[in-house]
């Protein structure tokens, strides 16, 4: 269960339809991105990073990809996911070698 922050609750429209992707990396993060299009045409998205048990760790918003198709906006949507992961928070990306606690 992931829990959601106010980003997303601003974000979330259940009146427009959207396409959404999942993706959990070897670290257990998980990636999901939403697209749609707006009433007026826009495409829209978010972009939300979750720890193994959900907990919210980033989430962003765009009101408008000017230029992109749904699919391009999730596709740029993830590789932008994968690459806050990777910058942020380098020791998340990749599995741990050794199992212990960790507080960010």
């Amino acid at each position: 269960m992931r829990t959601r922050g106010q980003i997303y609750w601003n974000w979330a429209d259940p009146e427009l339809h959207c396409r959404n992707h999942d993706e959990r990396l070897p670290s257990g993060i998980l990636l999901n991105i939403q697209v749609r299009l707006s009433k007026t045409n826009q495409t829209q998205l978010f972009v939300g990073i979750y720890g193994q048990t959900g907990m919210m760790i980033f989430e962003d918003s765009f009101l408008d990809r000017p230029g992109q198709t749904m699919s391009q906006a999730l596709v740029w949507g993830l590789d932008f996911a994968r690459e806050r992961v990777s910058q942020s928070v380098p020791n998340l990306a990749s599995p741990p070698k050794e199992r212990r606690q960790r507080s960010f």
